[in-house]
This record gives structure tokens, C-alpha cells and sequence, in this order.
């Protein structure tokens, strides 16, 4: 496997920014809006559904790295063929509204299953955050001994904050912030912190243990370009502020 080279070198700095539009968003006016709004913000790359004919569109937007999301091994060959740069099994979160979880059995399945079919292709994959924290670790490390060459945390979506502002903030990141903590630890690949992840939470997803975050809801659900833009590069702010003050200490 070889990382396309502007990721290696996020990863190492410990400064990856993924913006990720949405699995199951196939609306190519949306996603041209997010992918603008990455580009344009300094996003390291941006994680779109696994569909051909976006994939092509996206690369006429821009030439940051492209990630195809999917739960289906076989829709990743044609985006692939169309150009992605990566793949990631997961993003889970808009399946658990529906009743649908993920159990680690599944994910390694379709984590191997993938690999069969693209054994050259930057892997990642997510751990979904229905398990304990111990399970998600035992999992992390069996998805990178199958093939995984970026681990993705979750939990957004489960926490329930009690407080507004900054504190809230802190509030929704803690279930992934916390599988970000315990995974970094055990696996020696980079691990992208994502779901629930905002300016205030990126540099504590990196001070964790995380390479990077991936960041959806904060960007796609703001109702302008200027504004989505804006939070885009508040976040790249955020991580690299993080990165001076580590190298200063």
C-alpha cells in the first residue's frame, strides 16, 4: 500500500483534516458545496460516498485527496476505477437512526472481504462506538493485522450533552476522544478521530493520540459557502495552533 504522499505527511505532523460529506449523500450540489468548503478551507482531504460519477465530479473541484465511504466492499472498485485515492468502511452513523448496528464480526468480514478485492488501496476503517471500549481496542488491532491502514473512531452521535457552549462541546467528543486515547495506544497505525469533533475538540482528539480528525455535521449543516469555508479553516487553525504548542514544549 502506498499513502498518497500529502496524507503521509498530515499524519505525521498529527495534523490530518478529513471533511467528510456524508455516506449516504448522493446529492452532488451538496456535496460540491462541502468539497468547496474543504478545498478552499486547507482540509487535508474529503470523504464522499462511494459512487462513481461523484468521485469524477469531485475531481474536476479539486485536487485534495478523495476518500469513498461505503458498507458494501463491491461499490468500491468502480470509485476506485473513477479516481478515489482511499476507501473507509464506515461512517456509521447515519445507519444507527435506522436500527442498524455494526458488530465487530461484520466489520472485520467486510474489512477482509475489501482487501480481497483492492489490496493496493489506502484502507480505512471505522470502529463503531456501540461496543466497549476494551471490544473497540480488541477490534482495532485484528481490522490492522486484516489490512487497515487508518483506524477511525466514532461516538458522536450517542452522547447526550448537558451543557451548552464549550462545555457541551467537550461533552459530545468524549466517546470518541476517549477510543481515540485507548486505540492510539495499541495499534501503530495513524487513528483519525472523528464524530461530534469541532475546533474546540480537534487539538484534544490530537493531545489523545489521534494523527487527525475527520469533521462532517460542523461543516455541511452551516447554510452558506462563506460559512462553511470558515469552519473548515477554524478547525485547520485549531490543529495547527496545537502543533506550535507541542513543538514549543
Amino acid at each position: 500500500m502506498t499513502m498518497h504522499h500529502s496524507l503521509q505527511r498530515a499524519f505525521f505532523n498529527r495534523n490530518a483534516l478529513k471533511v467528510i460529506s456524508g455516506l449516504n449523500n448522493f446529492n452532488s450540489k451538496s456535496v460540491a458545496a462541502t468539497v468547496q468548503a474543504a478545498h478552499h478551507g486547507g482540509a487535508t482531504f474529503i470523504d464522499i460516498a462511494a459512487d462513481p460519477a461523484l468521485v469524477k465530479t469531485v475531481k474536476l473541484l479539486t485536487n485534495i485527496p478523495i476518500c469513498v465511504s461505503a458498507v458494501e466492499a463491491e461499490k468500491f472498485v468502480t470509485s476506485v476505477n473513477a479516481g478515489a485515492d482511499l476507501i473507509e468502511i464506515g461512517n456509521f452513523d447515519s445507519f444507527y437512526a435506522k436500527g442498524r448496528k455494526f458488530e465487530a464480526e461484520e466489520v472485520l468480514a467486510l474489512t477482509k472481504e475489501t482487501r480481497a478485492l483492492l489490496p493496493k488501496i489506502t484502507l480505512s476503517v471505522t470502529v463503531p462506538h456501540i461496543l466497549k471500549l476494551d471490544q473497540q481496542v480488541e477490534l482495532a488491532e485484528e481490522l490492522v493485522k486484516a489490512g487497515a491502514d487508518i483506524i477511525q473512531t466514532e461516538g458522536g452521535t450517542s452522547s447526550k450533552p448537558n451543557n451548552p457552549g464549550t462545555l457541551g462541546l467537550i461533552e459530545k467528543a468524549a466517546p470518541t476522544l476517549a477510543a481515540a486515547y485507548e486505540i492510539s495506544r495499541a495499534v501503530s497505525v495513524p487513528v483519525l478521530c472523528a464524530s461530534g469533533i469541532s475546533s474546540v475538540t480537534a487539538p484534544l482528539a490530537v493531545a489523545a493520540g489521534a494523527a487527525g480528525v475527520g469533521v462532517g455535521s460542523a461543516i455541511n449543516q452551516l447554510n452558506s459557502e462563506i460559512a462553511m469555508i470558515a469552519a473548515v479553516r477554524g478547525i485547520v487553525e485549531s490543529l495547527m495552533a496545537n502543533r506550535t504548542r507541542i513543538n514549543i514544549l
